[in-house]
C-alpha cells in the first residue's frame, strides 16, 4: 500500500522544551496501553546532547515527533531510535516516513548501525522501518508494559561512517 501524499506542508523543526505537553496528549493516544511517556519524559530526553528530536507540524500544530539517541564512543558509535508517533488523523501519510528519514540522516552522520524496538503487531511500522533498510534481529516478549505485547528489535546498518 502506498502512503497518501501529506494533505498539507509538513514542517520538520528541532522539538523543543515547549512542545512536551503536545507530545505527551498524543503519546496517550498512540500508546494507551504501553506506559506513555509524560510530558516531563520529553523535557529530560530533549536536555541530553546525545539525543536528537524532531517535530513534525502542518499549519503550526504538532502532528508527529521522534527522536534518537547517538551512542557510543567514536570509534564504536551505535544509534537507538526512542520514539516515533504521529497524530491518528495524519497516519500514512508520509509524515513516519519524513521522520525516520531525518532520524537515518542524524544517525548516518554520527555513524555506526541503528537499532529500534517495534510492537509484534504493528505491521504499518514494520513496514516502514523494513522500507527503509531495517531488519528484525531479534525478539523482545513481553517487552511493552502495561499490555505485555511483544517487540521485534529491528537493526539497520550505518550508511554514513563504517
Amino acid at each position: 500500500m502506498v502512503p497518501e501524499p501529506a494533505t498539507a506542508a509538513v514542517d520538520l523543526r528541532p522539538l523543543a522544551t515547549a512542545d512536551a505537553p503536545a507530545c505527551a496528549r498524543l503519546e496517550k493516544l498512540l500508546f494507551a496501553y504501553d506506559n506513555p511517556w509524560p510530558a516531563w519524559a520529553f523535557a529530560q530526553e530533549l536536555r541530553d546532547r546525545n539525543n536528537h528530536y524532531v517535530a513534525a507540524e502542518i499549519d503550526g500544530e504538532l502532528v508527529g515527533y521522534a527522536g534518537i539517541a547517538l551512542l557510543g564512543a567514536s570509534r564504536d558509535p551505535e544509534n537507538e531510535v526512542h520514539t516515533i508517533g504521529v497524530a491518528p488523523e495524519h497516519q500514512g501519510k508520509g509524515i513516519g516516513r519524513l521522520l525516520i528519514a531525518d532520524l537515518l540522516a542524524v544517525a548516518d552522520v554520527h555513524g555506526g548501525p541503528v537499532f529500534l524496538d517495534v510492537r509484534t503487531d504493528n505491521a504499518a511500522a514494520q513496514g516502514l522501518y523494513r522500507s527503509v533498510g531495517f531488519e528484525i534481529i531479534g525478539l523482545r516478549k513481553r517487552y511493552y508494559q502495561p499490555s505485555g505485547a511483544d517487540a521485534f528489535v529491528m537493526k539497520r546498518e550505518g550508511g554514513g561512517h563504517a
